[in-house]
């Protein structure tokens, strides 16, 4: 239990950190540091949680981008 609480992401849901995400960095720095078409041609919340709902290697990309951003403020 106590590893979930020390654990940033818990609670957050993946369409919250990406909010946060295009937020900070915006859809074209967000799209140069995670190489992916939903982030570079016609970007949307909505588009882009589809495909990162469906694949597991540019979640992860987005959830170790979200960790260093909060790192670093």
């Amino acid at each position: 239990m106590s590893e979930q609480l020390n654990n940033p992401l818990h609670g957050k849901t993946l369409e919250v950190i990406l909010n946060e995400l295009v937020d900070h960095y915006g859809w074209e720095e967000l799209g140069q540091h995670i190489n992916i078409n939903s982030f570079q041609f016609e970007p949307s919340i909505k588009s882009s949680l589809k495909f990162l709902r469906k694949t597991p290697w540019a979640r992860k990309k987005v959830e170790d981008l979200y960790l260093r951003m909060i790192e670093r403020k």
